[in-house]
């Protein structure tokens, strides 16, 4: 199976942004133990700050991928375009938030992605990306 990470907007300072929301692990580490605790599985990881660079992201994995995982960040709750381009591919995507979004701020409480995924999954930390994979495995 090959799966897309595809983050978005300032989930390139993990491990040093917000530490007490998001952590001390940059994700490029945690990504290294999940490759290792899934070698079946190969993933490719991409992360951008721009919202047209993560539709293009989006797009390109339908061609390369069987599934997507997706932090689209805080374009989760603005951008029409990323749900259009979620909606718009064949493949399976499942959203994941770091943070518990439900006990964030108001704004932070409506996806616009989430009704275009596969499945939703947050508040779990960085394990929220492995929960991900075993849902995919198991689907």
């Amino acid at each position: 199976m090959r799966v897309s990470i595809i983050n978005g907007p300032n989930l390139n300072l993990l491990g040093k942004r917000e530490t007490g929301i998001y952590g001390n692990e940059s994700f490029e580490e945690y990504l290294e133990k999940l490759t290792n605790k899934y070698p079946q599985i190969t993933f490719s990881y991409y992360q951008n700050n721009v919202e047209g660079e993560l539709v293009n992201a989006i797009q390109k994995a339908a061609e390369d991928s069987d599934a997507v995982i997706l932090n689209a960040g805080a374009y989760t709750h603005t951008s029409v375009a990323i749900a259009d381009a979620v909606a718009a591919i064949k493949i399976p995507v499942i959203e994941v938030h770091i943070s518990n979004i439900a006990a964030r701020e108001d704004f932070r409480k409506h996806s616009y992605l989430s009704a275009k995924c596969s499945g939703t999954i947050f508040g779990f930390g960085m394990k929220g990306y492995e929960l991900a994979v075993l849902a995919l495995i198991n689907s």
